[in-house]
């Protein structure tokens, strides 16, 4: 069949499904899975062979890149404790237990061959999980846990794939897997770093939002292809890349180019990941066949893929008990801690009841002052998030049955060598670990929200915040406006940008002058309110929602008038 007809079926199909889906208040990667199921079999459907470097290194990193932007790095920085621990030691965890039992269950295969499947089934994909977990009102928090842990454990996953690919042509030692994965994490991230800031700064000189997108859609690999080319992670250095890119773009990047980007990247994003879970599908006759090719008995596999899902799940649960507990661990000491930093910033506004701390803020410029301030409002922010925002062992039942694998586990299991003893068994056991997770959990994973009664988040408590931090950038606004500069501003105009009265598209000649000036103070306003809007966000005292909603409404008002801006006069 022509590749463009299947291109053309593939995307009709995946948006059929994903409305149907929607109407049945189903996760459409769970559609599409049993969808490409079906159809595998249907008699003159065809069965795209796509290589499986090309969807880890074609896809997998727009897909992370995607993620990441819009990952706020705060809520990264605060939650990076239960992210390390999923993404990184269950990782691990499940690597050693995985290959161990395979190595039982296959033990012509070898104990690298086994650690090698067990990396490949290790990482969890959290698309299904998110998007139910969304649809039903999970906390704000568990849903970051969920996203950070599914954008850094591809890349704990792959580096020890590597490493037990490695060990199936020579020896290495514990050791030397260690040091390469230090030295993989480290130069990943600086690359990231790197490639992160040159993106917003080269994107910014552009001023245009199709040139802008065009950019963007390349950065994953330009962050992607120098980490591998020096042995490092490239998924790291892509998600890197991206959560840098996320928190500096409000700085420096238009919001006319903010608002493109973020439309085209959701739709590329939503392309390319029900595209997988549908080739995900349509995957399982090819591999039947090959394992029946191959002499491998397909039961056999049926039967090691059901224990080896049953393993992840349990190691899953298991783990995230302790996890749980910790995060209990730091609400208490966020809470002895709190009362000391209430007292240092008593302090701070001008309270003299500590003699001796006063004396030393006397003597401190006020530039370090202000960086101490800051300093110390930032962490009275983590404090109090984590006072309120508590996952609680309700939040830990929900993220304990969220171990959803998905099609990178079976991109992965086939890159594989091709000498490696039983590999057509192997792929299938992935496959089946991989479906099963994902169709049980993910059919399952409402269910035990509701079961589990995890508290959302609290409606009143959300809209209190978000008049807050309206206020204080209404304050922003005003600001400007007592103080518009030496520019010739009529109060006429300074009245109306105070009402905020729309400008027609089409103003009268008369009103030429005053429109120009209107767009240029509007504008003005808006970035100091835009800027007053990063200073908070860089504080941490209001939560990632609330702030997205007031950047949102902030962009979607400075694009309106930069377009205005950009058109003739008359």
């Amino acid at each position: 069949m022509n590749l463009t007809l299947v291109a053309v079926l593939g995307v009709v199909i995946i948006v059929l499904v994903a409305a149907f889906s929607e109407r049945l208040n189903l996760a459409a990667p769970l559609s599409l899975v049993v969808a490409g199921i079906g159809l595998s079999f249907l008699p003159g459907v065809p069965h795209p062979e796509i290589e499986p470097e090309l969807i880890l290194a074609g896809v997998l990193p727009p897909l992370l890149y995607s993620a990441a932007v819009n990952m706020p790095m705060v809520d990264f920085r605060r939650n990076i404790r239960p992210i390390t621990g999923l993404a990184v030691l269950l990782v691990v965890g499940t690597t050693l237990g995985a290959g161990w039992l395979f190595h039982w269950l296959v033990p012509g295969i070898g104990w690298p061959a086994a650690f090698a499947l067990g990396a490949v089934i290790s990482p969890t994909d959290a698309v299904a999980a998110t998007s139910v977990g969304r649809r039903l009102g999970l906390p704000p928090r568990l849903l970051t846990v969920l996203e950070g842990e599914g954008l850094v454990n591809d890349a704990s996953a792959l580096v020890l794939l590597r490493s037990a690919v490695a060990a199936v042509a020579g020896s290495v030692s514990v050791w030397g897997v260690v040091g390469e994965f230090a030295f993989s994490v480290v130069v990943a991230v600086g690359i990231g770093i790197l490639v992160g800031i040159v993106n917003v700064r080269v994107r910014a000189l552009l001023g245009n939002a199709v040139l802008n997108t065009a950019i963007s859609f390349v950065v994953p690999f330009i962050a992607f292809l120098p980490a591998e080319e020096a042995g490092a992670s490239g998924v790291l250095a892509v998600v890197v890349a991206g959560l840098v890119t996320g928190h500096l773009a409000p700085r420096h990047l238009r919001a006319t180019d903010r608002l493109a980007e973020t439309v085209n990247w959701r739709t590329a994003a939503f392309l390319l990941e029900s595209g997988m879970f549908l080739l995900m599908g349509l995957s399982v006759k090819t591999l039947i066949d090959e394992a029946h090719e191959d002499g491998s008995s397909v039961w056999r596999a049926l039967a090691i893929g059901l224990a080896a899902s049953a393993l992840v799940i349990v190691a899953r649960v298991i783990f995230v008990g302790p996890l749980v507990a910790g995060l209990y661990r730091e609400q208490r000491k966020a809470a002895r801690f709190k009362p000391r930093l209430e007292t240092t910033q008593a302090v701070l506004r001008g309270d003299e009841s500590n003699p001796a701390v006063t004396e030393r803020l006397d003597k401190a410029s006020p530039r370090r002052v202000a960086h101490f301030r800051k300093r110390l409002d930032r962490a009275a922010a983590d404090v109090e998030f984590r006072l309120t925002e508590t996952l609680g062992w309700r939040g830990g039942v929900v993220l304990g049955w969220a171990g959803m694998r998905g099609a990178i586990t079976l991109a992965a299991a086939q890159t594989l060598p091709q000498d490696t003893p039983d590999r057509a068994l192997l792929v299938l056991i992935a496959y089946v670990v991989a479906t099963t997770t994902l169709l049980v959990q993910g059919m399952t994973l409402p269910a035990v929200i509701r079961a589990a009664r995890v508290p959302a988040e609290d409606p009143d408590r959300a809209r209190q915040e978000y008049i807050r931090l309206k206020t204080e950038l209404a304050d922003a606004a005003k600001s400007v406006l007592d103080d518009p500069g030496n520019e010739p501003f009529s109060q006429a105009v300074l009245d109306r940008v105070r009402s905020d009265i729309r400008v027609p598209d089409r103003p009268a000649p008369e009103q030429v002058e005053d429109v120009h000036h209107y767009l240029r103070l509007r504008l003005r306003v808006l970035t100091e309110q835009s800027e007053r809007l990063q200073r908070a966000r860089s504080s941490g005292g209001y939560s990632s929602e609330t702030l997205s909603r007031a950047q949102t409404a902030l962009d979607v008002e400075m694009a309106r008038l930069e377009q205005l801006a950009d058109k003739p006069a008359s």
